[in-house]
């Protein structure tokens, strides 16, 4: 990724957003090893649900209407239910820094999504250049998993997790300019509270949550930070614009979180790791220049770009 010479006005706060966003992974692994994944990935979307519903009624924010309501349920069960989950037990038993190249699949998903929901037709080089990071993500997970024929079943996890999320930010950044960018979230977050609300009860039956406060602190940030706080600057930043420039800050996400694994976590960053990040890393950053940057843009604001943290 190339960052403009001219920071564009919202370049900083889409920065803030994303490296709000890298620390989920790492925090999210501190997490399990105290905390069970389905009271991990419940709780946290509850913790921010309870956040959204304040947020929406101080500012006395519109509903949703009609089939709009539907759209929220794509954006809940892709951000809110499918991600935080898929991800929180697939990091019981692999590491951080494994998890964030498998997910920085995410930025290129998220442009196929959104092409495919929107009907649009990208160059041929989109599709080649997304298979090529694709094919490098699974290549990676065979490489530490022990070779072909072992992919580990926290790597399918992971997988489902980047559709699952590609998916609902490509509906939501559609939605977005029906009802506004954070309450699109909002409003999502709220939906998926009563599924929340049983599988943390449930969650806390089954287990009751006993951690150190170290976890208690990785839990605070997933709900409060990652699943709340770190969207308002990530939209924030992808408002104020321009978007499409904006946007490509997602790209170093998981170049950070990868850090972070190092030097919270300690783990130990092996050459196949450090490989693979940036193969994945650059196939999705061309990719979704390529996407931006069409040979005739459909319309006069460019193509739809929708990608966001988790």
């Amino acid at each position: 990724m190339i960052l403009p010479s001219r920071r564009p006005p919202g370049l900083w706060w889409g920065l803030l957003g994303v490296v709000a966003f890298s620390f989920t992974v790492p925090f999210t692994r501190v997490a399990v090893d105290g905390l069970s994944p389905l009271f991990i990935g419940s709780g946290r979307a509850l913790v921010a649900g309870i956040l959204a519903i304040l947020a929406l009624t101080l500012t006395r924010q519109r509903f949703p209407r009609g089939m709009q309501w539907g759209r929220v349920a794509v954006v809940a069960g892709g951000i809110v239910i499918g991600f935080p989950l898929l991800t929180s037990f697939a990091l019981t038993s692999a590491p951080a820094s494994h998890g964030a190249v498998v997910i920085a699949l995410l930025p290129a998903a998220t442009a196929t999504m959104a092409a495919l929901r929107t009907r649009e037709r990208p160059r041929a080089v989109f599709w080649i250049l997304t298979v090529v990071g694709a094919a490098a993500a699974i290549t990676f997970a065979f490489m530490q998993s022990g070779g072909v024929g072992q992919l580990h079943w926290a790597d399918l996890l992971f997988f489902g997790a980047v559709v699952a999320a590609a998916i609902g930010y490509a509906e939501g950044g559609l939605l977005a300019r029906e009802l506004g960018a954070w309450q699109t979230v909002s409003w999502a977050l709220v939906l998926a509270s009563p599924v929340m609300v049983f599988l943390t009860v449930s969650a806390i039956a089954e287990q009751p949550p006993s951690g150190t406060p170290a976890q208690w602190a990785a839990f605070a940030y997933l709900g409060v930070v990652s699943m709340f706080l770190g969207f308002f600057a990530w939209y924030h930043g992808l408002a104020i614009g321009p978007m499409a420039q904006v946007s490509q800050v997602q790209l170093v996400q998981p170049v950070l979180s990868i850090c972070w694994a190092g030097l919270l976590l300690g783990e130990n960053l092996t050459w196949t790791t450090i490989v693979g990040g940036v193969a994945v890393i650059l196939c999705a950053g061309i990719a979704v220049r390529t996407r931006l940057n069409p040979e005739v843009p459909t319309r006069e604001e460019g193509p739809l770009t929708v990608t966001s943290g988790a």
